[in-house]
């Protein structure tokens, strides 16, 4: 017998619907695409002569859903079959919203709190009609409280009239808005921001939370370490510092060497050695270096992880700083620690490497080929550490009083 769908399959193939479309119904003309019709089943005279109660069940299954008003129409046809006569059977549900689709998902709450939402936003965002609607969005509108809804939109209605405001996020007039209410919906901000700022035919230059919203952006903050007892002297004795670059760049050092060091971890641990400073944790912001005056004439040490990434850093901080060296970066030190390895998820895919050394390129395209063994990486914080300082012994300057 043909599968003949009962009102609970019908229920179930909404809510995969629901879950798979509503995302482009939001926002858009509900004569667009509807009515949608779902085929009920279509049983022969033998399918109920060999299974009467199976298909009487399913009549009268979609007779209890017309005399309860459940959501859509459904429609019938009446055959007249040789031996059993006429029959009155349905063929399929019409369904005419997507209301309807919602309230047999079991999602209609959250659909028309997110259609009635959307009508208001678009008022603010113009540049959303028409767009399809992201998760991120329809899920703000579905279940934000009414006081997160309607703070953002005074958020978004203040930063419509004082597009270039220069403030600080906590000078926001906006009631109840704080730094943490907005890092916490920092991706649905920056979302609606561009969509405000294109619709006034303006190309937006970037997704910085703060430029998309006209604020003061908070300095670029950098870590390091003075790790020469030399150089703290010169600056009150400080040993660990994190401060704006700009604030870092003035200070009255010259190091001999700088060492630039991926991990946090390992630079915290890295040992005096006279007329050093370490460079912590830059990632690929690493090109920042280039506004600290007092390092262009330092030798400088790039120590990354052994993976695409890091290699890619090393490329960058060459950029900025051609004399730039690598440290524990080579095929020995990589093929010497092979029961260390982890697997790199998400390998570097951006432009070309032209920087690196012969040595250095010869690791990168084998980590990249999956030479030794695919998405291979050796983090820094895995290399023994009686290893690191030795080759730190190696470079360390000689001491100046």
């Amino acid at each position: 017998m043909p599968k003949l769908l009962n009102p609970d399959a019908v229920r179930a193939r909404c809510a995969r619907q629901f879950a798979r479309e509503h995302l482009g119904w939001l926002g858009h003309d509900e004569g667009d695409g509807w009515p949608k019709t779902i085929p009920l089943g279509y049983p022969t005279q033998n399918d109920a002569t060999d299974d009467p109660v199976a298909v009487r069940a399913w009549i009268e299954a979609w007779n209890a859903w017309e005399l309860r008003q459940e959501p859509g129409e459904v429609l019938w046809e009446t055959r007249q079959w040789p031996r059993l006569g006429s029959q009155r059977l349905p063929t399929s549900l019409r369904l005419g919203s997507a209301v309807e689709v919602a309230r047999l998902a079991d999602q209609a709450t959250r659909w028309n709190q997110a259609v009635v939402r959307y009508a208001r936003l678009i008022n603010i965002c113009a540049g959303l009609a028409g767009r399809p609607t992201t998760q991120r969005l329809f899920d703000a509108l579905a279940d934000y409280s009414d006081i997160d809804f309607e703070r953002l939109l005074s958020l978004l209605r203040w930063v419509d009239a004082h597009p270039s405001s220069g403030l600080q996020m906590r000078q926001l007039p906006v009631a109840g808005l704080d730094t943490k209410w907005v890092e916490q919906r920092r991706g649905l901000i920056i979302d609606l921001s561009l969509a405000r700022i294109k619709q006034a035919h303006v190309e937006p230059a970037g997704r910085d939370l703060h430029t998309l919203l006209g604020l003061a952006k908070p300095p670029t903050r950098l870590r390091l370490r003075v790790l020469g007892e030399d150089l703290r002297r010169q600056i009150g004795g400080l040993d660990d510092i994190e401060a704006p670059i700009a604030d870092l760049a003035g200070m009255p050092i010259a190091p001999e060497l700088v060492l630039i060091v991926e991990n946090l971890e390992s630079g915290l641990a890295l040992p005096p050695m006279p007329g050093t400073v370490a460079l912590m944790k830059l990632g690929h912001a690493v090109n920042l270096v280039r506004q600290l005056p007092w390092l262009r004439d330092s030798r400088v040490v790039v120590w990354g992880d052994i993976d695409t990434h890091g290699f890619a850093i090393l490329d960058r901080a060459r950029g900025a700083l051609p004399q730039a060296e690598s440290m524990l970066m080579d095929a020995a030190t990589l093929l010497d620690h092979r029961i260390l390895w982890v697997e790199e998820v998400q390998p570097y895919s951006g432009p070309p490497l032209d920087r690196l050394t012969a040595q250095e390129k010869f690791v990168f395209d084998g980590l990249t080929e999956g030479t030794w063994s695919p998405r291979v990486r050796l983090e820094q914080e895995r290399l023994p550490w009686s290893q690191v300082v030795s080759t730190l012994e190696g470079l360390r300057p000689s001491p100046t009083k």
